[in-house]
């Protein structure tokens, strides 16, 4: 398989996983514990690789970058899922990502796009939107959800950058879970203080899990942007929404309206489009 398909496939699993991790986030009753506690575990799972790969000489930059947007992504996205319901938080947050991360990447990095791959980011943000725009959200939820989308557009780009400036991509990928998953967990779980230690107690084996799926997911998306190009790997990787609804439906009891049908549908369209565009 060459890198181009190979790099689409990693990156709809990628979507895939990343909606189990996040409706597993959405679930925990407190959100910044249940945060902490995902990072904290994919951080010490990784841990013994990083005795295996090399230093990611060359991105150290692209790695302090990534840290501090990751940092703001986390905090609102917390906001976001404790003000809306992951059927409405959820779309709204990827939806926008795309849109922006292109606009980034072929603005200041020079990266390709052709009108197939433009047309194809276009209906998969629509799609998003709409999934996510179905009923009423407040301005507070609404904020914090493009605020996460911005963030989520900076952090793919600056580790794009970085994935493809290191030796190799496992050198990377091993030193943004020690930086993001020691770093912030352990901020955050300083944050929270007593809080953190009763939700460590309640929610550590879905924490671990969600750890686990963290490297997982990032990690495929790390791998297939130094494959691929930007703005067309940012977008598939937004096809998360398909199972995102599905878990809101048939685990979290969310209800699935028309419009969003017609959401789901033309995500389906534009990540075809993408596919092809490869």
């Amino acid at each position: 398989m060459t890198a181009l398909p190979l790099a689409a496939l990693m990156m709809l699993a990628s979507g895939a996983i990343h909606a189990v991790v996040n409706a597993i986030l959405k679930s925990g009753k407190d959100k910044m514990s249940s945060r902490a506690l995902i990072d904290g575990f994919s951080g010490l799972i990784i841990l013994p690789a990083a005795f295996f790969v090399p230093l990611p000489t060359g991105a150290w930059g692209w790695l302090a970058g990534s840290w501090a947007t990751h940092l703001v992504y986390l905090i609102c996205l917390i906001k976001a899922f404790e003000r809306a319901d992951m059927s409405v938080a959820y779309p709204i947050l990827r939806g926008v990502a795309p849109l922006l991360a292109a606009v980034v990447a072929v603005g200041l990095f020079n990266e390709p796009i052709s009108l197939l791959t433009a047309a194809g980011i276009g209906l998969v943000s629509a799609g998003v939107l709409t999934v996510g725009l179905g009923r009423h959200v407040d301005r507070r939820a609404l904020g914090w959800a493009l605020a996460t989308g911005a963030c989520i557009a900076t952090y793919t780009v600056i580790d794009a950058q970085g994935v493809r400036a290191a030796p190799s991509a496992p050198s990377y990928i091993v030193w943004v879970f020690l930086s993001l998953g020691l770093g912030i967990a352990a901020l955050f779980a300083l944050w929270r203080g007593p809080a953190f230690v009763a939700s460590a107690r309640a929610e550590w084996k879905a924490g671990l899990a969600a750890g686990g799926l963290s490297i997982l997911t990032y990690g495929l998306a790390l791998w297939a942007l130094r494959l691929g190009d930007t703005p067309r790997l940012a977008a598939l990787r937004e096809t998360s929404i398909l199972f995102a609804v599905l878990i809101a439906v048939f685990v979290l009891k969310e209800k699935l309206t028309g419009g969003r049908m017609a959401g789901i549908a033309a995500i389906a369209m534009g990540a075809g489009l993408l596919i092809v565009a490869g």
